[in-house]
């Protein structure tokens, strides 16, 4: 390579390396499918089972037909998972088997799937490999091996075989840590073992779909690739490209000892300080219950919605009244409140499903036939539930704002915790509020709740803006403030008259930190007052 593209010019911290495609040529052995259905055979002999071997060279075939589709459809996710090794016997390789098959061979998935590696498949270390991996010891540079794999302990093997386990201080294999290119985490964590970050790393892999999109999508200094079987024929396009492309590893030795050192000085801290007074904020994202709107209760729609469910499980032979169907969703509140309770702040807070609250808590205590009319129904009487509970009106000043940020060309989002996002849709529709909101995060449709941060980062990428530049508007500051700290936004608002009352939110002003906001206000327009430059003064209630 006489002239290397710019991000070859800096020396790397670690060099992140492939298996299959860069470490190691393979080529499929002509008779290994044959090898594999016979050592099966072998197997499920043992366990007194006489399976044909054209039956198990059927099955395997198929098997692998699927995982190979199977690989081609995760490789466009944005954060694949990997299979564990049970699911691929039972599955994918041996799906079609008897359930006697199936399962002697699902008791050693593990094993079985090491010993079929190399009986599939030749590995050559490729040219060039053991001249990279020396120039990166004369250097000081780091390596790691970052493959997704069904089998890391077969790879472990072949590495250790062909002399070449001592250059590598970690290996990281899909099916060992659960997550599969192009996830970036597999980067993330083969950068930080090796001590330092994907930004300070050049990653060398083989395929467009998932080595140079888990390479983008991690931050790496670069990304390389040396041509193997599917290189140039990736099974649909790929917007991101290679910094180059080499035909084997031999062409990155010259750039690797040819680069420039340079220190590692740490990237600074962002600014999370909240924005001058009188600035506008960059995004507003508001919480909807409490914020947006206020809600009173609809005892005769909650009375109406009983009914029906009870109309429901009636024609299913399922005989009950509207006050055990009120009784049942109570109870199933109430366990919902213990499940919610049994997931701590300090890690990541889920969200129920429409299928397990209503079969799994509402309908726990019920025969098979009314819990499967729940199951089925779920998605229909979360909406209908949210709708019948209360009543919502726009709170004071809410159109003001939502209009001055659309003025300005401020993007707003919605961050809320919610039985339905559908339900709350319908609210800001009819209020006409829908046109001046630009993205959503409903609890239920995400699968978090604040004050897990996921909801507000979720938010922030949906808006394209930093967080520090963001204002937030809650009305509960152990939930909604949280978040929003959590997830590094600049600025957090607690507005009074939600759900948190006057002492709970004077208590937050000189409570944790973490809980704290910037501003308290008495009404969604002082906004606009903070806004001009003319803040309300902090201070706790008179009332």
């Amino acid at each position: 390579m006489d002239n290397p593209p710019p991000p070859l010019l800096l020396r790397p911290e670690a060099l992140l390396l492939d298996f299959g495609g860069v470490v190691f040529q393979t080529r499929k052995r002509p008779d290994g499918r044959a090898a594999v259905a016979r050592h099966l055979h072998g197997v499920l002999a043992r366990a007194g089972h006489d399976v044909a071997v054209e039956l198990l060279r059927g099955s395997l075939d198929a098997g692998l037909a699927a995982l190979k589709d199977w690989k081609n459809a995760a490789g466009r996710r944005r954060t694949p998972e990997e299979l564990d090794h049970r699911t691929i016997w039972v599955d994918f390789l041996a799906s079609d088997l008897d359930a006697r098959a199936r399962e002697v061979l699902a008791g050693d998935a593990a094993g079985l799937l090491a010993a079929m590696s190399p009986l599939l498949s030749e590995h050559e270390v490729r040219p060039g490999v053991r001249d990279l991996l020396a120039a990166a010891r004369d250097l000081g540079v780091r390596v790691g091996m970052v493959s997704n794999a069904h089998s890391g302990r077969s790879h472990r093997a072949l590495v250790r075989e062909a002399g070449l386990e001592e250059y590598f201080g970690v290996q990281v294999y899909s099916d060992e840590v659960g997550v599969r290119k192009p996830h970036p985490e597999m980067i993330r964590l083969a950068a930080r073992a090796l001590g330092t970050a994907p930004e300070r790393c050049w990653y060398v892999g083989d395929t467009q779909d998932r080595d140079v999109v888990a390479g983008r999508r991690a931050g790496v200094g670069a990304v390389v690739l040396t041509r193997h079987h599917h290189t140039d024929t990736p099974p649909y396009p790929v917007r991101d490209r290679a910094d180059a492309v080499l035909d084997t590893p031999e062409g990155l030795v010259s750039p690797l000892r040819n680069s420039h050192p340079v220190s590692a000085a740490p990237s600074p801290a962002p600014d999370h300080r909240s924005p001058a007074g009188g600035r506008p904020p960059g995004a507003l994202l508001l919480d909807q219950g409490g914020v947006v709107v206020l809600s009173t209760p609809t005892p005769d729609a909650w009375n109406s919605f009983a009914g029906s469910v009870a109309e429901r499980l009636g024609r299913v032979g399922y005989a009950t009244t509207p006050d055990a169907v009120a009784a049942l969703v109570r109870e199933g509140r109430d366990r919902y409140r213990a499940w919610k309770a049994g997931h701590p702040d300090a890690g990541p807070i889920p969200e129920i499903t429409p299928r397990e609250f209503w079969h799994d808590m509402v309908g726990r205590d019920l025969p098979e036939r009314a819990r499967a009319l729940l199951l089925a129904e779920s998605a229909q009487l979360t909406l209908e539930y949210a709708r019948s509970k209360s009543r919502a009106v726009p709170r004071h000043g809410v159109r003001e704002v939502l209009e001055f940020c659309a003025d300005r060309a401020i993007p707003v989002a919605i961050v809320s915790n919610t039985v339905c996002g559908r339900a709350a849709r319908e609210e800001l529709d009819r209020f006409g509020l829908d046109h001046l909101v630009g993205a959503h995060v409903y609890s239920d449709e995400l699968g978090r709740r604040k004050p897990d941060p996921a909801t507000v980062r979720a938010a922030v990428t949906a808006l394209g803006v930093d967080p520090a530049d963001c204002w937030f508007v809650g009305d509960k500051p152990w939930r909604d403030v949280a978040a929003a700290h959590a997830a590094g936004v600049g600025t957090a608002v607690v507005v009074r008259g939600g759900s948190a009352d006057d002492d709970e939110i004077d208590a937050a002003l000189t409570g944790p930190p973490e809980r704290r906001p910037q501003h308290v206000i008495d009404q969604m327009h002082d906004l606009l007052g903070l806004w001009a430059d003319t803040p309300l003064p902090l201070t706790p209630s008179s009332t």
